[in-house]
């Protein structure tokens, strides 16, 4: 009995709170806006899954748009996503754009990716 105790004791402490997940709707203005260059990784890891995939792939149509790209490699981009992501639940503190560029950066520099000035 004391063992499991102890069990039980030690799972919860390893597990630590656990944050609630949101809608991303929650992170709207009374608008119904997100502001996507204010929008912190602790707000888009604590997001639904499937809203943090639908954002992703959101700001990954507009930095095509930027670029005037209009092709998508879908298994770079469910890769880049997923780097993404676990960037901004090791850094909840940056901005989303923040992680992206990062990650991208990374990504660039490990396949010789050479950008025009």
């Amino acid at each position: 009995m004391a063992k499991k105790l102890i069990l039980c004791c030690a799972t919860a402490i390893i597990a630590g709170p656990a944050l609630a997940q949101v809608e991303l709707k929650t992170y709207a203005d009374r608008d119904g806006y997100i502001d996507v260059q204010k929008l912190t990784c602790a707000q888009l890891a604590n997001t639904f899954q499937e809203d943090a995939d639908y954002l992703t792939v959101w700001y990954s149509g507009w930095y095509n748009g930027l670029a005037k790209k209009h092709m998508m490699q879908v298994d770079r981009a469910k890769s880049l996503e997923h780097e993404v992501i676990v960037h901004c639940k090791a850094n909840p503190g940056k901005k989303v754009i923040e992680a992206i560029d990062v990650v991208f950066k990374e990504y660039r520099a490990e396949k010789g990716i050479k950008m025009k000035q």
